[in-house]
């Protein structure tokens, strides 16, 4: 048998390289991945698809208590078709207005294009898992007057202004809108909402506006990229009832063609936590009319000026310039109940924390 030495080099290199690749791979172990709470709670489980609704237990912040439809029965959107005062069964707005609680699910990928705002009613769940959905290129979605709404896993973007017309609500009630001002999505004096895993981008107004008194509500996983004013936390400096407002921000992913408004906040109370800020041409977060705002564990990559508002900034990382001023006094530690609160990370975490934000491509009988 030839000795190793009499092997020509380029051979000789071959088999030693050979031996190497082999032995590292039975002994190689791919890091486990970084999670967040919301995720760690569902995503390594292969059998999601059959206990969809065991996402409601899931929330973190003040948005926990949002079931959406955990406790009715799983209804299937079939058509991406939309008629705005008499839905047909099968479609998104057929499952949405209705009395009782759904978990509305995607029998296949589609693109919807809303003929009208698509108002939501109470405990509904839109979830997006194993589909590819988007709501685009038409009026989008609003949460009004009702509560426990959750939006999973879904695409929303370009959307334009509604128009007057006729919109049913409920299976009782079909009512005259005014027209919407093309928001991806419009929480007005709801409560128990929470957005998850969902990516929002280009449309004519904001991208979620919380409003009205609209409280308890979590914004989690979220991709927001290419607008100008991405999220308002309170109408205007003179709806004082938005003191009520109170928004957990946690795990989102800020990434290019933003603006301001990350969020914006009125009155009401912001604890902003984990998220990844990329870019913004005029701000990252802001806010009038004495709102509180807690910064923390937040990962800031470029420069940003801050003014003279009630924040604090706690573990958040910044770099290439950024910085914080903090202002105002007293405590404004979150007011969570034990069941609402959760581990915020140190800054430098989020960008792993924050590196699956937007909809994920799950098969069912796989981990997410």
């Amino acid at each position: 048998m030839a000795s190793l030495t009499s092997f020509p080099i380029t051979i000789l290199t071959i088999i030693l390289a050979f031996i190497v690749s082999t032995s590292l791979a039975a002994t190689y172990y791919a890091p486990k991945k970084v999670l967040n709470p919301i995720d760690s709670c569902w995503r390594s489980k292969s059998n999601w698809a059959t206990y969809r609704r065991d996402l409601a237990n899931c929330a973190v912040g003040f948005g926990k208590n949002a079931i959406g439809g955990k406790n009715g029965a799983i209804y299937v959107v079939t058509d991406p078709s939309d008629n705005p005062e008499s839905p047909q069964p099968g479609t998104l707005r057929y499952g949405a207005i209705q009395a009782k609680p759904l978990w509305i699910v995607f029998a296949k990928s589609m693109v919807i294009k809303l003929n009208n705002e698509l108002m939501i009613n109470s405990y509904k769940t839109i979830d997006g898992r194993g589909a590819k959905v988007e709501i685009a290129y038409g009026p989008c979605i609003t949460i009004a007057h009702v509560s426990h709404v959750i939006i999973h896993g879904i695409s929303i973007h370009d959307c334009k202004p509604g128009k007057a017309g006729i919109v049913r609500d409920s299976t009782t009630h079909a009512g005259h809108r005014q027209g919407s001002d093309g928001d991806a999505i419009d929480i007005f004096h709801s409560t128990d909402i929470w957005i998850d895993h969902c990516s929002l981008a280009h449309s004519t107004d904001g991208l979620i506006d919380v409003i009205h008194g609209s409280t308890a509500i979590t914004i989690s996983n979220c991709f927001f990229s290419q607008h100008d004013k991405v999220m308002l936390l309170g109408h205007d400096d003179s709806n004082v009832e938005d003191k009520n407002i109170k928004v957990t921000i946690a795990f989102n992913h800020f990434g290019p063609g933003l603006v301001q408004r990350m969020p914006r906040v009125r009155f009401g109370y912001a604890h902003v936590a984990n998220n990844r800020y990329d870019q913004w041409e005029m701000y990252a977060i802001g806010g009038s009319a004495n709102p509180t705002i807690f910064s923390e564990g937040n990962y800031f990559m470029v420069k940003n000026g801050w003014t003279n508002w009630k924040w604090r900034s706690s573990r958040d990382k910044f770099v290439n310039g950024a910085y914080f001023v903090p202002s105002g006094y007293g405590t404004i530690a979150p007011a969570y109940t034990k069941m609402q609160f959760f581990r915020v990370a140190d800054g430098s975490m989020a960008p792993a924390l924050t590196s699956d934000a937007g909809p994920l491509s799950c098969v069912a009988n796989k981990p997410c």
